[in-house]
């Protein structure tokens, strides 16, 4: 009889894309003179695969049955899992935390802590063992993080963002324009787009901007006009704000926009004329181990 069932969710390293399955000769010429704009990808990449085999090696040792995924940006269906175990920083979970639901626990494993922040990641290869026997026994802490919901032109088009979403003309050096609401108040804007997103992604581009830090227990959205531009003897009421309750509206007044959902691996062109709902979504993502890091 077969243990649990654990979905492993594993990072695809620059190295590996470009060296290992595309043998792309410029980057090998690059890595070969040591160039400074791969500095440090093999190393990476020797640690990371270290910490893959060592999480495998302790799941295999636990019984449990395991679902290998070899690219974080590839949809899985994770819904008789115990867990789902994804191993690379945040930018690997937030792309599998899109094929995760509200009933199965995530928890992150910093594969290379010396290259990568890993706020969402919990473990490491030396922790990993003691985090996923708790885990798996129902003992290990975990956050309920607020998702966030985006519906296009009366289409629900994501109800699992975690991050943030940007909204933005397809061009970098295009100015976006829209109508932006936020309760009664519509004004319409032009910028170099907007962002916004829950809680969770409130320590990333949103604060950069300019935005405020968020409890990671909060159900509020925030976002954040990006630099605005404000005609001569003209004031923008909507430039930044936390949503409470309720959603935020736009209108898109351009034919080449896009939405960019948890980064930029998932883009959505917007027309004109089409209205983008964002709002508190019913899916939040259960994380686990992450304790020390949970904001006041």
């Amino acid at each position: 009889m077969s243990g649990p069932r654990v979905v492993v969710v594993k990072k695809r390293t620059a190295y590996r894309r470009f060296v290992e399955d595309e043998r792309d000769p410029r980057v090998i010429e690059l890595l070969r003179k040591r160039d400074a704009s791969v500095n440090g990808w093999l190393s990476s990449h020797k640690e990371h695969v270290r910490t893959v085999e060592e999480v495998l090696r302790v799941l295999e040792r636990l019984g449990t049955s395991v679902m290998l995924i070899d690219r974080a940006t590839a949809a899985f269906d994770p819904a008789d899992a115990a867990l789902v175990v994804v191993v690379g920083g945040d930018g690997t979970l937030l792309a599998a935390s899109h094929s995760v639901g509200a009933n199965v626990p995530v928890l992150g494993v910093n594969s290379a802590p010396e290259t990568s922040v890993g706020f969402f990641c919990a473990a490491r290869r030396q922790t990993f063992a003691g985090h996923v026997e708790a885990a798996l026994a129902g003992k290990l802490e975990s956050v309920t993080l607020t998702r966030m919901a985006v519906v296009v032109a009366g289409r629900l088009r994501s109800s699992r963002v975690l991050n943030e979403a940007l909204f933005c003309h397809t061009s970098a050096a295009a100015t976006a324009r829209y109508e932006l609401q936020l309760g009664r108040i519509k004004e319409e804007q032009r910028s170099s787009g907007l962002w916004i997103g829950p809680a969770a992604g409130s320590t990333a581009a949103i604060r950069a901007a300019g935005g405020k830090v968020l409890p990671l227990s909060s159900r509020e959205l925030q976002f954040v006009v990006r630099e605005p531009y404000v005609m001569f003897g003209r004031r923008y009421k909507l430039l930044k704000a936390v949503v409470p309750r309720g959603h935020v509206l736009i209108k898109s007044k351009m034919d080449d926009a896009a939405l960019f959902l948890d980064g930029p691996y998932r883009e959505l062109r917007v027309q004109i004329g089409d209205d983008v709902e964002f709002k508190a979504s019913d899916e939040p993502l259960n994380l686990l181990g992450l304790r020390a890091r949970r904001r006041k």
